[in-house]
């Protein structure tokens, strides 16, 4: 049985397996991660920490890049 992460995503209960990133549990909750000047929908381009187009809110702490880190129960997480 795998274990879990209880996590909320824009103000949203999500539960999602251990070891997801931030940035794969975003997508998945059907969120983009920010959005452009243009207002444009922005995700993940590059999946690993160059391209800083995953950059989220995490517990508070603004510009984090999602696709480096882990989902853990308790993770307030915030698009923009």
């Amino acid at each position: 049985m795998p274990q879990t992460a209880d996590v909320r995503i824009n103000g949203k209960e999500f539960t999602v397996a251990e070891g997801t990133s931030v940035a794969a549990a975003v997508l998945n909750a059907g969120y983009s991660m920010r959005t452009s000047i243009h207002g444009e929908p922005r995700a993940a381009l590059c999946g690993m920490g160059i391209c800083y187009e995953c950059r989220v809110t995490i517990d508070g702490c603004q510009h984090r890049k999602s696709c480096q880190v882990l989902c853990a129960t308790g993770m307030e997480i915030e698009t923009t």
